[in-house]
C-alpha cells in the first residue's frame, strides 16, 4: 500500500502536477491540503477519471484538505469534536483500504506570543483528545498532513536560526509528542533514521530551496499495525523544482509512505 500527503498550496495552481504524480506513482491513498477552494469547485471529474474516489473538506482561497483514495472510501467525517477553530477547513477522515486515514492541516500559528500560536496549541491539545474518545492505537490508522511543526532539531536546517521560533518551538513540539505518546509513530523518521531532514517544505523566499533552507513539518503518523507494515518513507524532492512538471511548484513536494501488504 502506498500513501502520499501532500501540501498542494491550491488544488487549482497544481492540478496538473497532481495529476502526473498520481499517473507516476499510483499512489492508494492520497491526503492534501491547502487546497484551497469550496467542494463545489474541487477539480472532482479529473480526479475521478484518474481512478480515484474523494473526500473533501473545503474553504475558499485558504486551508482545505482531501482525501483522494482508489481502494475505496468509507465511513467519511469533517472536522472534529473540540476543534477551536471549526470554521476553518483542516480536518477530513475516512476509511480507505482497511486504515483509518486522517488527514490534517495544522495552524499555522504565525509566531510566538501571536493568538494564533495559542489556538494552534489549543488545536493540537483538543485533536488529542479528539483521539482519546473516537479511535484506538491498536487499530490502524494514519494521521498525515501538514503539521507546521518541525519535530526535533533534525527536522530544520538551522536548529540555532529556528530555536524557539513558530514551527520548531519547544510547546508546539510538546504537544506533538503528546499526540504520539498517544500510540503513534512518526513514520518518516522512523524510515530515515537518525539524520537531518529529510525536508518536504521550502519557502518560496530568498532561494530557500536551492539553498537547502528546508524544513520537515510534513508528517505521517502511524498507529502500531501501522508502524509494523512500514518499509520506507521518502520525499519526492524533484516536486519542488520549477523545471519538474507543469506551471509552479507548490512550497512543499510530496512525502510518499510505503507499507507492505
Amino acid at each position: 500500500m502506498k500513501l502520499i500527503t501532500w501540501n498542494v498550496n491550491s488544488i487549482r495552481q497544481r492540478l496538473a502536477r497532481l495529476l502526473a504524480a498520481l499517473e507516476r506513482h499510483e499512489p492508494d491513498i492520497v491526503c492534501l491540503q491547502e487546497t484551497k477552494v469550496e467542494d463545489a469547485d474541487f477539480p472532482t471529474m479529473e480526479v475521478s477519471a484518474a481512478g480515484y474516489e474523494i473526500a473533501t473538506l473545503g474553504q475558499r482561497a485558504y486551508n482545505g484538505v482531501a482525501i483522494l483514495s482508489r481502494v475505496g472510501l468509507e465511513d467519511v467525517s469533517t472536522g472534529f469534536t473540540g476543534d477551536p477553530v471549526p470554521e476553518q477547513s483542516r480536518v477530513v477522515t475516512a476509511k480507505a483500504g482497511g486504515v483509518d486515514v486522517v488527514c490534517v492541516y495544522v495552524v499555522n500559528g504565525k509566531a510566538v506570543g501571536d493568538p494564533a500560536y495559542e489556538t494552534k496549541l489549543a488545536w493540537l491539545e483538543a485533536l488529542r483528545s479528539w483521539l482519546d474518545t473516537t479511535r484506538d492505537p491498536e487499530q490502524p490508522l494514519i494521521v498525515a498532513g501538514d503539521f507546521n511543526i518541525a519535530p526535533d532539531d533534525r527536522d530544520v536546517w538551522d536548529p540555532a536560526l529556528w530555536a524557539g521560533q513558530n514551527l520548531a518551538s519547544e510547546p508546539e513540539r510538546q504537544r506533538l509528542r503528546a499526540l504520539m505518546d498517544w500510540g503513534l509513530t512518526d513514520l518518516g523518521r522512523a524510515s530515515a533514521g537518525d539524520v537531518q531532514g529529510p525536508f518536504a517544505y521550502w519557502d518560496y523566499q530568498a532561494g530557500a530551496f536551492h539553498k537547502g533552507w528546508g524544513l520537515r513539518i510534513d508528517l505521517a503518523l502511524g498507529s502500531a499495525p501501522i508502524a509494523a507494515r512500514l518499509k520506507e518513507v521518502v520525499v519526492e524532492r524533484d516536486e519542488r523544482k520549477p523545471t519538474f512538471g507543469e506551471g509552479k511548484p507548490s512550497d512543499h513536494a510530496p512525502v510518499i509512505v510505503t507499507l507492505s501488504g
